[in-house]
């Protein structure tokens, strides 16, 4: 009997999932493919610190004012040594300053699982470590994000950043559910001791990078007049201002995470000491991302990519207004997760827009502030969703800023319409 009515569908079915599942092709570059396995090994437990640190601070507190003064605390390293860090990534060899600021990031990591393991119980030194950790942070992702575009063809760069993206969320996801799980059995200092462990691993690949000397010259210092270009730069570059302006908004307006710890607690149920509504809450957001990653194969074909990120803004606003309203515990997750797919969207365009609209010698510096837009956002969101929580509730704080969104990303595209109307470059209309 012929086969050909059987393996006709089956071509078929093969030429619809490589439309739409993630594109693989950047795993052929090795230097990339080892960057990217470098951010796998790391995902789960960076994962879980994020976990740990707002779980311990509001053990010790009982407040989520102050899991929100994680935010504050965390935002201004983030500012100064995110634009800092990007005008030194392009002043020196890119390679050599991951390496360094990844052995820092571990060495905090550890000082963390320290204090947990010895029952400090001090706030204060929790939020001294963080901010160290944080400032670390700041300098190694405009630099990882930087690499990327010099080991991968503009062409890729979409599907690039939807690899890199989508491992980080798959830590994203399953960290929080084994802190969830682990928190109760193994004790929260343990979850501390697993990121150290897989920094460590990490520094395998990343020494295993080609070098990657600035292209303008030999590596120098950095100063201030490095960050002052890349801000008279950035001043310049209409489209790359809306795309910062459009996450400030999502992100400050509509983060909810500082909320969670509380709503776990006492509007889901979970125990005193944690458990699994705390990890269902972190890991839906990141599970929504995951899943648009894994299906991200039709992004390199959407070429009006300034209205894909004002619609994606859009839609993360309304799930999480419609997140604060729910009291259901699954029907949050949900709402969550469609938030994180949104957030997805938004990200993945956006980083291929600063990647492509910028010189290599600025690239580092713009990856800066955008580090700063994407980390600190959330931060600041801390601050104002944690008073706000405090003041008139959990519910009203995420659904009020989820609103909010909306409101205020429609109403930028009017002060810079030049970001809606923007094409990726491959666009021939």
């Amino acid at each position: 009997m012929s086969t050909e009515p059987e393996t006709a569908p089956r071509t078929g079915a093969r030429k619809i999932l490589g439309k739409i599942v993630v594109d693989t092709r950047p795993l052929k570059i090795p230097a990339y493919r080892r960057l990217w396995m470098s951010t796998a090994v790391t995902a789960v437990g960076t994962q879980l610190t994020a976990v740990a640190v707002p779980k311990q601070v509001f053990d010790i507190t009982g407040s989520s004012a102050y899991v929100g003064l994680t935010g504050a605390v965390a935002l201004v390293p983030l500012l100064v040594f995110g634009l800092w860090g990007g005008a030194i990534a392009d002043a020196v060899d890119r390679r050599k300053l991951l390496l360094y600021t990844n052995i820092g990031v571990a060495i905090t990591s550890a000082m963390l699982w320290l204090q947990a393991f010895v029952g400090a119980n001090s706030v204060w030194l929790v939020l001294g470590l963080l901010a160290v950790n944080q400032a670390l942070f700041a300098i190694n992702m405009p630099t990882r994000g930087a690499v990327v575009a010099r080991l991968v063809p503009g062409e890729l760069l979409p599907s690039a950043n939807a690899l890199s993206t989508t491992m980080s969320t798959f830590g994203a996801v399953f960290g929080p559910l084994f802190a969830g799980a682990l928190i109760p059995v193994i004790g929260l200092s343990t979850l501390y001791l697993v990121d150290v462990i897989a920094l460590t691993v990490t520094l395998i690949a990343v020494w295993k990078l080609p070098p990657l000397p600035p292209l303008n010259g030999p590596s120098r210092r950095a100063g201030i007049s490095d960050i002052v270009d890349g801000f008279r730069y950035l001043a310049t570059q209409k489209v790359l201002l809306a795309s910062f302006l459009v996450d400030i908004i999502a992100m400050v307006a509509g983060m909810p995470r500082a909320l969670i710890p509380e709503m776990a607690e006492r509007t889901f149920g979970d125990p005193p000491g944690g458990g699994p509504a705390l990890g269902w809450l972190y890991a839906a957001l990141p599970a929504g991302a995951m899943l648009i990653g894994v299906f991200s194969g039709w992004f390199t074909r959407v070429r009006r990519q300034g209205f894909a990120v004002v619609v994606a803004v859009c839609a993360w606003g309304a799930a999480i207004a419609a997140f604060g309203l729910a009291h259901s515990l699954w029907l949050a997750v949900v709402f969550m997760a469609l938030a994180g797919a949104a957030d997805m969207v938004s990200a993945i365009y956006r980083m291929s827009i600063l990647q492509v609209a910028t010189t290599d010698e600025m690239r580092g510096r713009l990856q800066g502030v955008f580090t700063v837009v994407v980390a600190g956002g959330p931060r600041i969101a801390d601050v104002t969703h944690g008073w706000a929580a405090a003041g008139v509730g959990t519910a009203a704080a995420a659904t009020g800023g989820g609103l909010l969104v909306i409101v205020l990303a429609l109403a930028s595209m009017l002060l810079l319409p030049q970001f809606w109307r923007y094409r990726s470059p491959k666009d021939p209309g």
